[in-house]
């Protein structure tokens, strides 16, 4: 009868999506389409649509209408399994009837009595942003009175290994226990919405409420300490958010933050969740929040997951098993929506990698040391006993590196690389560390929590042979750096993975300092992207991966999703919104000089090229209105370009930290009028070409020049192109090239795509997009262009009529601005 029913009350397509607050275009309709049919039928999308397209409006509302259904098909089961459940009962009909009705009354009742705490929410909410002084809060005061005497040192001692649990999951299991019989919310699907920055996640927001019901929709946005802690005292004093949470996590009350409820007290816990619940909030306004009611959002927000219709969340939370776990996200039967999802392969590759330095091995052997010669007469045997192993294997791991470093360094030569496979390394610290077991060991050290207590124990005896008289409860007391041994326990980690699927790299640089030791650096580049994915796409009910640039798509079958069936795999492409008048693309094959434009990095430094491009980009400035974006393949080569041009001139900062600040004076300089306009030289791959928007009259033209292919001399790209070349069934990729080329290709594509996509943000918007290579022209990298641009490429055999064809693109677009002419 089960079976039955799911057949029945399986969710046909709709045509009309009402969510939707638009007459949508129809690529939209059919993104929406596509994008219910997968989730109904419990499949992983690959959805492309353009930068520009609504995207991300049309994700939330194809979802948003499919929960809607799911909620009320959920509901119509219960009961009508119910019903059948009592069609073979001796009971009247009449007993039965009153029995589904009792059942119907209950589900309302409890989603009646949610729906009235969060209006009484949304009320207070009012009232408080009504009030002048709603933004000031009163900081409690740390109650200082513990003791500084031996007695604290038991808060050094590792805990037992059966214990298992972090302080924050045990802090968070307190206060869902005790407020379990409390208030008990209904725990519906919901829809976990993953992007790459806060940025990006905060326009979700926006997005949602243009929707009809966005104003009401339960949306809980997740992310870490560092990001909403509301401990002034913790973020002034330096110390490593993170380290300094879980330190004040448990412990008296002069230890404990001030922002954290205890356990017995969950009234204040549960009113900043029903605040959470009650309308839309970024995380700006959660830490406002948080604020305003003296109560931490980091906890507060995980205490709303469960009936969150909604969770978006940065991409390090949800593809990380260990971050799931620390923050009690679970995707068994819910819908898993990973938007920019054109960089996921390289994002898991990076967050499941690591590195360890020589020094921080160090740092971690002389703490281990200190705390066995303080706690070896307190210590029962069993803890003395892996104590030493630990250490036995931490003195290993220093050996290692000073051997490999010692052999690796060559007279006259800077940094040397040597590749190794995960098993050799294992086995090498096996001998060395006399055979220990090397997983034992790392289970042991995560259990125990040594690394935290160990470092925090080192730092107590160093303020005090400084003389520091600083109270131990308070946020000065604290370590300011995260314990060199959570390195230690990441490393071995690694090891216990998949020997295939990773290798560790072994850097060694001369010492700057003669006599000593080099400077050695262990990394683990995890090559298989599909083991850590593998796991969310078995346990949730679909997944969808949408971008603006997911083409080829068969990199993340072939990558990403071996394990999936074909039959489990739906794709959906679409082009752009805006008419084909408002694009104007042409590759520039030749300069006005005549020579050929290839810019590789052979012969990026050629004078002729250089001043061929300085001509290109002189005309450029000429023709094209407001602003002119240029890319080019790395900062050095930014560096050469850099000449005197006719307007405004900004540049992209290679360390990232003053971007926003160049883009306000960018913005400011267009805004400000005049017919100069403004140039922006950026570079590919940066933050610029990554998430940024450059709409409107912020980039009329978008140049690219050359092709950002990565260093192929790099050791570690070497080994992850050998590792897909093997990994492809014939080491053949699309049309029988070899598929490690192929994805050194397609990654270069990839960026180019990215870049491009920052122009023409909506239907209305134009621009034009120069491609400054011969090699642009070429089938194999025009075919790998968005669809939509390649159409429209106009390819020619000399400058002359590819800038005919940009001067008449800008007259016209000149003419339609200026209106008829009387």
């Amino acid at each position: 009868m089960t079976d039955q029913l799911d057949v029945l009350l399986s969710l046909e397509t709709p045509d009309a999506f009402p969510q939707f607050p638009y007459t949508p275009y129809s690529i939209q309709r059919d993104l929406m389409r596509h994008l219910y049919t997968a989730i109904e039928s419990s499949k992983l999308a690959i959805i492309e649509s353009p930068t520009g397209t609504g995207k991300t409006l049309s994700l939330l509302c194809g979802a948003l209408q499919w929960l809607g259904d799911d909620h009320d098909r959920a509901k119509r089961g219960k009961l009508d399994a119910l019903g059948s459940q009592n069609d073979s009962s001796t009971e009247p009909a009449w007993v039965i009837e009153q029995t589904v009705a009792r059942a119907r009354r209950e589900l309302e009742v409890r989603e009646e009595e949610l729906e009235e705490r969060l209006e009484r929410a949304r009320q207070r909410e009012i009232a408080m942003r009504m009030k002048d002084n709603a933004r000031v809060t009163k900081r409690r005061k740390l109650d200082h009175q513990a003791a500084d005497n031996d007695s604290d040192e038991d808060d050094f001692l590792p805990e037992d290994e059966g214990s298992g649990q972090s302080e924050t999951v045990k802090a968070y299991q307190k206060w869902k226990n005790a407020s379990a019989e409390d208030e008990e919310d209904p725990v519906c699907t919901k829809i976990f919405f993953a992007s790459r920055t806060h940025t990006q996640l905060s326009q979700l927001k926006g997005e949602l409420l243009k929707t009809p019901g966005g104003k009401t929709t339960r949306i809980v946005p997740l992310a870490s300490r560092k990001n909403l802690c509301i401990n002034d005292d913790l973020r002034r004093s330096g110390v490593d958010i993170d380290e300094g949470c879980r330190s004040m996590l448990s412990g008296d009350k002069g230890k404990r933050c001030p922002h954290l409820p205890p356990s017995d007290e969950v009234s204040q816990m549960l009113d900043f969740r029903d605040h959470i619940l009650a309308s839309p909030k970024d995380i700006e306004e959660l830490v406002t929040l948080g604020q305003e009611l003296k109560t931490c959002p980091y906890f507060a927000s995980r205490r709303a997951i469960p009936a969150a219709q909604i969770v978006s969340l940065p991409y390090n939370l949800l593809l990380q098993k260990s971050a799931r776990e620390a923050t009690g996200i679970d995707v068994k039967g819910h819908v898993v929506i990973i938007d920019e999802a054109h960089n996921l392969i390289d994002t898991l590759l990076s967050i499941h990698s690591m590195t360890l330095s020589l020094q921080t091995v160090r740092d971690s052997l002389e703490q281990l040391r200190a705390y066995h010669d303080r706690f070896k007469g307190r210590l029962a045997g069993r803890h003395l006993v892996q104590l030493r192993r630990l250490t036995n294997v931490v003195a290993a791991v220093e050996k290692f590196c000073i051997e490999q470093g010692k052999a690796m360094i060559k007279p006259n030569a800077g940094e040397q690389s040597k590749m190794w496979a995960v098993q050799d390394v294992e086995a090498a610290l096996g001998r060395a560390a006399e055979g220990i077991n090397l997983l034992e060991v790392n289970a042991y050290l995560r259990s125990s929590k040594l690394a935290r207590k160990a470092a925090s124990y080192v730092e107590k005896q160093k303020r005090k042979q400084e003389g520091d008289r600083t109270e131990p409860g308070s946020v000065k007391s604290l370590k300011l750096v995260s314990p060199p041994l959570h390195a230690i326990e990441g490393f071995l980690t690694t090891l216990s993975s998949a020997s295939a699927d990773g290798r560790i790299f072994v850097n060694a640089a001369p010492s700057k300092h003669a006599g000593q030791d080099p400077f050695v650096v262990l990394k683990y580049q995890l090559l298989n992207p599909s083991p850590p994915f593998r796991e969310i796409v078995e346990n949730a009910r679909s997944v969808i991966l949408a971008g603006g640039t997911m083409s080829p798509i068969f990199v993340f079958e072939q990558q990403l999703l071996p394990f999936l069936p074909t039959s489990d795999l739906l794709s959906f492409s679409c082009g752009h919104v805006i008419p084909p008048e408002n694009l104007n693309a042409v590759v520039l094959s030749k300069g006005p000089g005549g020579h050929s434009l290839t810019f590789n990095f052979e012969k990026r430094s050629d004078e002729n090229l250089m001043k061929e491009l300085g001509m290109i980009l002189f005309n450029l400035a000429n023709v094209v209105p407001d602003g002119l974006v240029v890319f080019v393949p790395s900062y050095s080569f930014l560096t050469s370009v850099k000449k005197c041009w006719r307007r405004a001139l900004f540049t992209e900062p290679n360390d990232g930290s003053s971007v926003e600040e160049v883009l306000r004076s960018y913005a400011t300089t267009i805004s400000s009028g005049g017919s100069k306009g403004a140039l922006l030289l950026a570079v590919v791959g940066a933050k610029l070409s990554e998430g940024l928007n450059f709409s409107d009259g912020l980039a009329r033209a978008v140049v690219l020049v050359g092709l950002p292919y990565a260093n192929l001399r790099s050791a570690e790209l070497q080994e992850r192109l050998r590792f897909v070349r093997e990994s492809a069934s014939s080491g053949k990729g699309a049309g029988g090239r070899d598929a490690g080329m192929e994805l050194y290709e397609n990654m270069c594509m990839r960026a180019v795509n990215q870049s491009v996509g920052r122009a023409i943000r909506h239907r209305n918007d134009w621009a034009a997009l120069v491609f400054v290579d011969s090699r642009y022209a070429t089938p194999r990298v025009k075919d790998k262009l968005p669809g939509w641009i390649g159409k429209q490429l106009e390819t020619t055999d000399t400058y002359g009529k590819a800038a005919g064809s940009l001067a008449r693109f800008y007259a016209r677009k000149k003419a339609e601005l200026a209106g008829p002419t009387v």
